[in-house]
């Protein structure tokens, strides 16, 4: 063969079917990864719970007079004043809760709503943290606590109501005695824990304007265990955060409803959004591995 017979050879020009011939096995291998995805039935959809059996009807009754700033618990190794002791416990006791509706009311001089009744858990915490000393003045207005919690309680119908009714000090302030709050929830068959919360008596504390100086704290637990007794419910006393954790463990147990669910799902089935795409590479994978891109050993 001579030099003019080679060069012939040479300008015989590459066939662009050759630069295209990768898309064969990328046509088997795609079609290969699709049926894979597709026996594994992908779903998408959305799995529900239905409550077929309301939780109770709780009110917090959370006192904020100015003798809630004493620094009598020991928490971590650091002293706090009672209403950071008590926001740790509550928040620990709501999140145990399911189901229930939970209300808030605040009292000092005054009482009023400071979040209607709601399963919204996380914004019941969020205004526990907010909650200041002294907002609602600085005595204790027990019997209208007891009162404004009642009506709260009135605002969804239940079948269990409780009051949970926690302070540190004597009811010296409101409208309503609390001998009379109580009898008005017995009427309405509504129960009322009580909590006394801190170290009665002379209490050493180091104000920061006034210096180290004694107040005196004296909490009515006479009327306390009269309310709760009344009221079929229970009086407890609190001088450290261990004793008022066990306290709200021991009403969580006494308080327990039963919550009944039906759960279903509603899926679509994807599968075929990756079936048919597979068979539609296998097939031209088939066709041109077998036509234009045939391999003769």
């Amino acid at each position: 063969m001579g030099l003019s017979d080679l060069s012939s050879i040479r300008d015989i020009r590459a066939s662009a079917a050759l630069a295209i011939r990768w898309i064969v096995p990328f046509f088997k291998y795609s079609a290969l990864c699709l049926l894979i995805v597709a026996m594994a039935r992908p779903q998408s959809g959305t799995r529900k719970e239905n409550i077929l059996t309301e939780g109770i009807n709780i009110a917090l009754a959370v006192d904020l007079s100015k003798s809630m700033s004493v620094p009598d618990f020991k928490h971590k190794g650091r002293t706090v004043n009672r209403l950071e002791a008590v926001r740790g416990v509550v928040q620990d006791f709501i999140s145990k809760r399911s189901g229930d509706r939970i209300c808030m009311v605040v009292f000092g001089s005054e009482a009023y709503t400071q979040l209607p009744l709601t399963r919204d858990y996380n914004t019941i915490v969020s205004i526990l943290d907010r909650l200041e000393i002294g907002a609602a003045g600085s005595e204790t207005a027990i019997g209208d606590a007891i009162g404004i919690s009642l009506k709260r309680l009135q605002d969804i119908k239940s079948k269990s109501n409780i009051i949970i009714l926690l302070t540190d000090g004597e009811s010296n302030s409101g409208q309503l005695a609390p001998e009379t709050a109580a009898e008005i929830a017995v009427r309405k068959n509504i129960k009322i824990y009580t909590i006394g919360v801190g170290t009665k008596g002379k209490i050493l504390v180091n104000d920061p304007f006034l210096g180290a100086r004694y107040i005196r704290v004296n909490i009515d637990e006479d009327t306390l265990t009269d309310i709760a007794k009344k009221t079929g419910g229970l009086y407890f006393r609190a001088e450290n955060i261990e004793g008022l954790q066990k306290i709200y463990d021991t009403i969580d147990k006494l308080e327990k409803t039963e919550i009944k669910v039906k759960s279903f799902a509603e899926y679509t089935e994807l599968y075929s959004h990756f079936l048919i795409p597979a068979f539609v590479f296998l097939g031209l994978w088939i066709i041109l591995s077998n036509t234009r891109f045939l391999k003769i050993p």
